[in-house]
């Protein structure tokens, strides 16, 4: 069926929110490696993998293997009864999570994650105040949408928490424009003392945060600054949510949790998206006597299933095997410097920032730190123009942001990057033309 057909259905049938990239949509259909292959035929390098979920790559011989051995014994059975792979796979992740003691519980999705993490530290610290990032995304239901600091994200006031937002987002424009790491982490200090003795009763449960901001367009503080932030709230006994739900897994090239560039060990971590390289595999991991806290029980009909579970055990091990998380720093760095070196000279390229294979792409209009959405998008139809599949986020979504399957390859990388060049230079020279 062609695109425009689809566009009708679609448009139809689901609700105007849920939003769709391209001024002509495209539906994916199938895929190899790091390509994929549209309905109407056209193949595109993919360098936005489902955002950040294709981890290992498109039909992985070894973990489409898994998937459907383990469909052709048992789909589904719920955590009323022992699952063996969901066993495995969570002591692997208590393991690589790096912390003491760990529990893991499983979800479908990295809102539900965040959802169980959030229950888990207000019900432990009997208390509904909750501290967050501004510029952060950490789900789309009524309570984790309480704590997203990213108004593009956040359609209603609503809030079943007393949130109170720390500083973050942006180091071009706003109040951390021009700070230096040391300065920062400084004024965050500041901050977080400040909002404790001035806006909280004192028994906050969490601070939640991401190590890099996702949606928020990839902006992140500096190294070890959530460090520094722990120690003020290990003081009073405040639990860190790690939301390592695009951050996790060696994306990040230089450690396999983004939490790790902080010299700090969370209490709770969520997790998504890769793990599952597109199956529902998501979930929390965290300290034994804050997982074991609930006072109630509670099942999950979905979370760590079978089938999802033997298909996560085998791109973790695929994702171990092939390290995949040296190959992130090895192909990001390559990314990342081509990229700076293009801002250099760029009057729309505002900032070039991230880690490993998770590079966000500022644009502002010309020669200035306004943010462009429309730029964004132009380059997002040069590049599909081209082949090649990006994505975009930032406050306003002017941000683009480059996350290709781990596995992508140096050929491929070089390919995609010189794509992208192309499309900025070609959306620069239109956008300086019409000054």
């Amino acid at each position: 069926m062609s695109h425009s057909e689809l566009v009708k259905r679609h448009q139809a049938v689901l609700p105007n929110w849920v939003s769709l990239l391209y001024k002509e949509p495209i539906s994916l259909v199938s895929g190899s490696g790091r390509r994929v292959v549209d309905a109407e035929g056209r193949e595109y390098l993919d360098f936005f993998g489902g955002i950040l979920t294709t981890m290992t790559g498109y039909a992985v011989p070894e973990v489409v293997a898994a998937i459907a051995e383990q469909a052709g014994k048992m789909i589904h059975s719920s955590t009323l009864y022992l699952i063996e792979p969901m066993i495995t796979l969570a002591e692997e992740i208590a393991s690589l999570s790096k912390i003491p003691n760990a529990k893991v519980f499983f979800t479908t999705s990295g809102t539900e994650a965040n959802e169980a993490a959030l229950l888990l530290a207000t019900g432990y610290r009997r208390s509904n105040q909750i501290m967050a990032i501004r510029n952060s995304y950490h789900g789309r239901s009524f309570s984790t949408l309480s704590v997203t600091g990213n108004r593009g994200y956040s359609p209603t006031s609503f809030s079943p928490f007393q949130v109170h937002f720390l500083q973050g987002g942006s180091r071009i424009r706003g109040p951390l424009a021009g700070l230096d790491d040391e300065q920062y982490t400084k004024r965050g200090l500041e901050d977080l003392v400040d909002i404790l003795a001035t806006q909280t009763s004192g028994d906050v449960a969490a601070l939640i945060a991401e190590p890099i901001q996702g949606v928020g367009g990839f902006s992140a503080p500096p190294d070890g600054y959530f460090g520094a932030l722990s120690k003020i709230l290990n003081e009073s006994g405040i639990l860190f949510i790690a939301d390592e739900v695009q951050t996790g897994w060696g994306r990040t090239g230089e450690n396999f949790w983004g939490y790790q560039a902080h010299g700090i060990t969370p209490d709770l971590m969520t997790f998504a998206k890769g793990i599952g390289n597109g199956l529902a595999l998501a979930g929390v991991v965290g300290r034994a006597d804050v997982m074991d806290s609930l006072t109630a029980s509670s099942i999950s009909t979905f979370g760590g299933s079978p089938l999802v579970a033997a298909g996560g055990i085998a791109n973790l091990h695929y994702l171990l095997q092939h390290d995949l998380q040296g190959n992130a720093l090895k192909q990001g760095t390559v990314v990342m410097n081509a990229l700076r070196n293009y801002a250099r000279r760029s009057s729309i390229v505002a900032d070039v920032r991230g880690k490993g294979l998770m590079v966000g792409v500022e644009l502002c209009e010309p020669e200035s730190t306004v943010p462009s959405p429309s730029l964004a998008s132009e380059v997002l139809e040069a590049t599909k123009r081209r082949g090649l599949l990006v994505g975009k986020g930032g406050l306003v979504g002017n941000c683009l942001r480059i996350a290709p399957p781990l596995s992508v390859t140096s050929e491929e990388t070089q390919e995609g990057v010189q794509l992208l060049l192309d499309s900025l230079t070609e959306v620069e020279e239109r956008a300086t033309s019409r000054r």
